[in-house]
């Protein structure tokens, strides 16, 4: 079952993030290869995690103010947000166990 991922625009982003629990935030354009590769990994990735993240993608060529506020300089970004506050950011392409692994390091 698929769970939606979240497409966020600069003017949506702050209400697109939880207040509580984990946000992943992957900054990403249509012309970038990486980030299509990485648009699979997280369906593939969203259609079996369990409910203990929300996903939400945001299109800097579309939104130019919300990644260069969060210094995002290279895309793929995602960065993981709890509580509403970044904790942690990874740059470029990561396989789905990667992913999984990053996001359950976060929960405890």
């Amino acid at each position: 079952m698929n769970k939606m991922i979240c497409h966020s625009t600069d003017s949506t982003f702050k209400s697109d993030l939880r207040n509580e629990g984990l946000t992943l935030v992957n900054f990403w354009a249509p012309w970038c290869s990486p980030c299509r590769m990485f648009a699979s990994v997280l369906e593939d990735y969203d259609a079996t995690r369990q409910d203990d993240v929300r996903i939400v993608k945001i299109n800097v060529d579309e939104n130019e103010e919300t990644g260069p506020f969060f210094g995002v300089m290279s895309l793929p970004t995602t960065i993981l947000f709890k509580d509403g506050k970044p904790v942690d950011k990874k740059i470029g392409y990561m396989p789905k166990e990667a992913l999984a692994g990053w996001v359950s390091s976060q929960i405890l």
